[in-house]
């Protein structure tokens, strides 16, 4: 069951059924309906009450307490939280007994306060906290990807970001140079004409230029993949044995080895 607050329409109307009929008893109150012997603003009453409330008026002669007039301001009621238990007296006595265990404790720490291990300059715990402090950050600030490594990827890009800025700056002063000089020396020409010169000339220039570094770029493909074609061939060419019975040493290709024994390669051991 919802039930309403009373506001100060409703407890008028209440006052104004006893003053009209003393004797007749407010609405009747219902199975789990509040009961309204002692009211005011702010506490329970039903819907079917305030209906009865209306109804019981109007028979009585009083008009004014409409149904509207009634409800205004009337909220629904959210009964107060439950009181907590008391507490037994055993456990107030255990918390007694707690906070006094713990003050004696605190002004013990107090009075003689503990020699802190860490506090030694020989101690192993010393640095303990700033070992532990530098390995967690150390842990979370780990290089993710190659790059975070710092060996030489940036310096390479940098170099890359430079020599194409460098590229792109002599085709423009190639284009420019070539198109301004053009200009100048078709001076007796006609304004278009020398327009129309200028720009051959520049396309012609930039595309030269264009052909020739796309040409020198496949050079150096090529070039490249001929390295990579290349395979390295390891021989050997020269062994040792070391052996203070068998002082030899053999040179490869040689057909036998025990000729070159006495040669000046030859390192030799004293016997004790």
């Amino acid at each position: 069951m919802v039930l309403l607050t009373i506001t100060a329409s409703m407890l008028e109307a209440i006052h104004e059924w006893r003053d009209r009929a003393p004797d007749e008893d407010l609405p009747q109150q219902a199975d789990g309906e509040p009961s309204l012997s002692d009211p005011a603003v702010g506490k329970p009453i039903s819907h079917a009450q305030i209906i009865e409330l209306r109804n019981g008026l109007r028979e009585k002669g009083c008009d004014s307490f409409s149904l509207e007039r009634l409800l205004v301001g009337s909220t629904v009621f959210v009964p107060p939280p439950p009181q907590k238990p008391e507490h037994t007296d055993e456990y107030k006595a255990l918390m007694a007994r707690l906070r006094r265990d713990e003050e004696a404790r605190a002004y013990e720490r107090m009075v003689k306060p503990q020699k802190n291990p860490a506090d030694s300059l020989h101690s192993p715990h010393r640095f303990s906290s700033s070992t532990a402090q530098a390995s967690s950050f150390a842990a979370v600030n780990r290089p993710q990807r190659e790059f975070d490594m710092g060996d030489g990827e940036d310096e390479m890009m940098v170099g890359d970001v430079h020599r194409q800025l460098m590229l792109v700056l002599n085709f423009l002063l190639s284009i420019f140079g070539v198109a301004g000089t053009l200009w100048v020396l078709a001076r007796w020409w006609s304004t278009p004409a020398r327009l129309l010169l200028s720009m051959f000339g520049a396309v012609a220039v930039g595309v030269a230029e264009v052909g020739v570094y796309y040409f020198y770029v496949w050079h150096l493909a090529d070039a490249s993949k001929k390295d990579k074609k290349l395979k390295e061939r390891k021989t050997i060419v020269q062994s040792w044995v070391v052996d203070p019975s068998e002082p030899k040493v053999a040179l490869a290709g040689s057909a036998n080895p025990d000729s070159l024994g006495d040669g000046p390669a030859v390192r030799r051991r004293k016997k004790a």
